[in-house]
């Protein structure tokens, strides 16, 4: 069974056709990467993969419901949430309405200490560095523990030491077949993928990644 299937798709924002026919398959875990110029698509696909946003035609079927991952945004003052309540969100496809479980805080710790961000379980998000923010939106995409990772420029300008724990995050979910897909435009990721799709003018291209090219963690 296919992961992910975007069958004919095509999507319009009022200025711009962003895509149009788009036909693409994901296979069970499998790492891809999208790339192209900013407007391209990118986040547009990630969105509808996620079901956030719905195709202006053509249809999207997932296997499971996917954990999705959007670039790292300022917290608003007002907004009281700390790290932890933020990844425990993670959790709120299994819960179904129950209290977290020991088992739901235990997976919460594991997604926190992935991303070195421990120590800043009690911080507010509005306190916290762009690095940090992006690293606790990663663990509370791992959190969900989906067999879908939708991952929306998840390194942009981040620091060596945040880069290199979320790397390693990834490679860890596609070591236990979780299917990756993933906006970049950095070089030494886009690398790593199985895949490389590149979205121009409303169409998606295609390149297979040779394996001895690859370079996971």
């Amino acid at each position: 069974m296919d992961a992910v299937r975007f069958s004919n798709v095509g999507y319009a924002y009022p200025d711009r056709q962003v895509l149009s026919g788009v036909s693409l398959v994901f296979a069970p875990g499998t790492h891809t990467v999208l790339t192209g110029r900013n407007g391209a698509g990118k986040s547009t696909l990630l969105a509808m993969a996620a079901g956030v946003m719905a195709p202006d035609s053509g249809t999207i079927t997932t296997n499971a419901r996917p954990a999705y991952v959007i670039q790292h945004i300022e917290a608003p003052d007002t907004m009281p949430c700390t790290v932890r309540q933020a990844v425990e969100m993670g959790r709120w496809p299994h819960r179904r309405g129950r209290p977290l479980r020991a088992a739901d805080r235990q997976v919460v710790m594991d997604s926190m200490a992935r991303m070195g961000i421990t120590e800043l379980a009690g911080r507010q998000l509005r306190e916290l560095s762009g690095g940090q923010r992006q690293r606790t939106l990663v663990a509370q995409g791992l959190a969900q523990e989906s067999s879908i990772l939708l991952l929306d420029e998840p390194t942009a300008g981040l620091d060596a030491e945040a880069h290199r724990l979320i790397r390693e995050a990834i490679a860890a979910e596609l070591r236990r077949g979780t299917t990756v897909l993933e906006a970049s435009h950095v070089a030494a990721d886009i690398g790593r993928a199985d895949r490389v799709i590149t979205l121009s003018g409303g169409q998606a291209t295609e390149a297979t990644v040779l394996a001895g090219q690859r370079k996971r963690l």
